[in-house]
């Protein structure tokens, strides 16, 4: 009786271990995964932390190194100022005004002339690279031609929008779109030229008109190339409006530069450079958002 006994309890035993075995590796493997996954997300809270501390004390650095060489007269303040004078200086616009004017008042000209010509240069752009890009005969004819357009040094061009247009944004914008177009219709050509030569053969196939195979397969494969552009053609828009208002305009950032340089005043003109640096990486912040949006079947970049 007794081994009878004995073997039914094994026979109890063994589906009780077996679903002991079964099921502890899964509970075990959720336990570590969910570890894993908090221990991850711990270091890359550390890893963020650590560049805010790594940039702010490269800034702290290299400001401190900067004040203190001007105040130990190992550089010269005259030329070079300070940290401490430029703060001053923007203080003092935003309490007072800039001799043009109010300071906003500068930064909102620069900015509509950026922003105007930003837009027509970088629409302009992607049609032209996009026509040029899906016709061959077009590309061939123009191609030369805007080679040599490209090849001229383009803020040389300010001087002539000046004497053409004037002092007024006429200059500025024209400027600025130059500046811009050649970037973003690079960029835009090239794009198209790179779409997936199979994705427009089987859309062919399957019937699309050319229109339908331009804006269903070729106009989203040459986005990324696109929106790339624009990062780097907003701050070109900037650099040809500022240069436009260095050669000759009635108010702007520009010509707060100028003005600056003409009265030897550093702590002026690396405050105006601040001000720009500001306005600059705001539109990138907006244009990286708007590219985040438009993509959003991208996958993250690691």
């Amino acid at each position: 009786m007794s081994e009878i006994h004995w073997n039914t309890g094994a026979e109890h035993s063994q589906p009780a271990a077996a679903d002991a075995a079964h099921h502890t590796p899964a509970a075990v493997s959720e336990a570590a995964l969910a570890q894993e996954s908090v221990a991850a997300q711990a270091a890359i809270k550390r890893r963020r932390l650590m560049i805010i501390g790594l940039r702010l004390a490269v800034l702290v650095l290299v400001l401190g190194g900067w004040e203190l060489s001007a105040r130990m007269k190992w550089i010269d303040p005259f030329f070079y100022s300070m940290p401490s004078m430029i703060w001053n200086q923007i203080v003092e616009w935003l309490r007072d005004g800039t001799s043009q004017g109010p300071l906003w008042q500068q930064v909102l000209v620069t900015l509509e002339e950026t922003v105007i010509g930003f837009l027509i240069g970088a629409v302009s752009g992607v049609i032209c690279g996009i026509v040029l890009g899906r016709n061959k005969l077009l590309s061939d004819v123009f191609s030369i031609y805007i080679q040599i357009a490209n090849s001229i040094p383009r803020v040389v061009l300010g001087s002539v929008f000046v004497i053409a247009l004037g002092l007024g944004m006429a200059s500025k914008v024209a400027l600025a779109v130059v500046m811009v177009f050649f970037v973003v219709f690079a960029n835009a050509f090239q794009g198209v030229r790179e779409a997936d030569k199979y994705l427009i053969a089987n859309a062919q196939i399957l019937g699309a008109s050319p229109r339908q195979v331009t804006m269903s397969v070729v106009i989203p494969s040459a986005m990324s190339w696109i929106l790339a552009s624009l990062h780097v053609s907003f701050g070109f828009a900037l650099v040809g409006a500022v240069v436009g208002e260095f050669l000759g305009a009635k108010e702007g950032i520009g010509l707060l530069i100028s003005t600056a340089q003409g009265a030897f005043n550093a702590s002026g003109v690396f405050a105006a450079m601040i001000v720009l640096a500001v306005v600059a990486l705001a539109a990138d912040f907006l244009l990286t958002r708007l590219e985040k949006r438009l993509l959003k079947w991208r996958p993250a970049a690691f």
